[in-house]
């Protein structure tokens, strides 16, 4: 009984090494290579999606805003007009080349 009961833990033993041998030499066939890279390539596509519609969503509540703000007759808040006024600053810092002329 002891001997059967060990035959049948080293069967599951040895099914379970010999499916994950398995998996992992097939993920290295070219086959799943370019599994891996269009699973990959899918997760980057849905992660770039998501950013635009965030960056979208930020966008239109920024123009919202500016739109309330001049329907009420108040300047919007622009935080770098100073900054772009300033001839010491203005586009020589961004630009050097372009001034140098």
């Amino acid at each position: 009984m002891r001997r059967l009961f060990w035959l049948g833990i080293g069967l599951a033993v040895g099914v379970v090494v010999v499916r994950k041998v398995t998996r992992t030499a097939q993920s290295y066939t070219p086959a799943g290579i370019a599994s891996t890279l269009s699973q990959s390539a899918g997760d980057l596509t849905g992660s770039l999606r998501s950013f635009v519609a965030d960056v979208r969503v930020g966008m239109a509540e920024r123009e919202q805003e500016i739109h309330e703000a001049f329907a009420h007759g108040e300047a919007f808040d622009d935080n770098f007009a100073e900054l772009r006024e300033d001839p010491r600053i203005g586009d020589r810092e961004i630009f050097p080349e372009e001034h140098q002329r």
